[in-house]
């Protein structure tokens, strides 16, 4: 039992040698699924040459708030959708638009478009923060592509990122991928909060502190 608790006593306490101090910047991540698109779309993600069901897309992004919240930029990888219309025989599977959404409605409920970074509308004009024309860099091999690209104060469709920053920052606000398809999109991804390195610093330090009482109580045993 004393090697027990004093291996994970090691263990949170390397944990703990992680800087606990916050970032600047608020750090925002998302899961991108078919599931959180309104119904279940995976029975139905048909290749348009009839070859049955083609694989189910997926990904992830990361985005950054600046610390004076006037821009958003964001990184976004995603599989088995075709990000150039080449990269697979198959039309369904053709990525066709990519926004970020927000609004009042608490998805998976839809939100309008607020800024989009591929095809139409592309809001990213001042400046223009894309590496290419698409936002888009396509994998060597395989199906998909990153994505990059900032959200600056003055842009958006119909709105700002001033007036969108509370839905982003809670939780009512989503990335968007629409193919040939599925227009009204085939992958989203909720963007939530990354939990801050002071919250797992702090819980580290309780877990710590419950351990230690209970090996003083182990040790008064003996």
């Amino acid at each position: 039992m004393f090697l027990r608790v004093r291996c994970l006593t090691l263990a949170l306490a390397a944990a703990l040698l992680v800087p606990t101090t916050a970032f600047g910047s608020t750090i925002l991540i998302a899961q991108l699924t078919t599931s959180q698109e309104p119904g279940n779309i995976v029975p139905t993600l048909s290749a348009a040459s009839g070859g049955g069901l083609r694989p189910v897309p997926f990904g992830s992004a990361t985005f950054v708030l600046s610390d004076d919240m006037t821009s958003l930029s964001f990184v976004a990888t995603i599989f088995n959708i075709d990000v150039t219309g080449t990269q697979t025989p198959d039309t369904n599977d053709n990525l066709t638009a990519a926004h970020i959404h927000a609004g009042n409605a608490i998805p998976p409920a839809t939100n309008p478009v607020v800024w989009g970074f591929f095809g139409n509308p592309f809001n990213d004009t001042t400046p223009n923060d894309s590496p290419n024309p698409q936002h888009v860099v396509p994998f060597a091999t395989g199906v998909g592509g990153t994505f990059s690209g900032k959200w600056d104060a003055p842009e958006g469709n119909g709105t700002t990122l001033t007036a969108q920053l509370d839905n982003i920052l809670n939780n009512r606000a989503y990335i968007n991928f629409h193919t040939v398809q599925f227009g009204g999109g085939e992958i989203r991804g909720l963007i939530t909060p990354m939990p801050e390195p002071t919250t797992v610093g702090l819980v580290g330090v309780g877990v710590l502190g419950l351990i230690w009482r209970r090996s003083r109580k182990l040790a008064s045993r003996k």
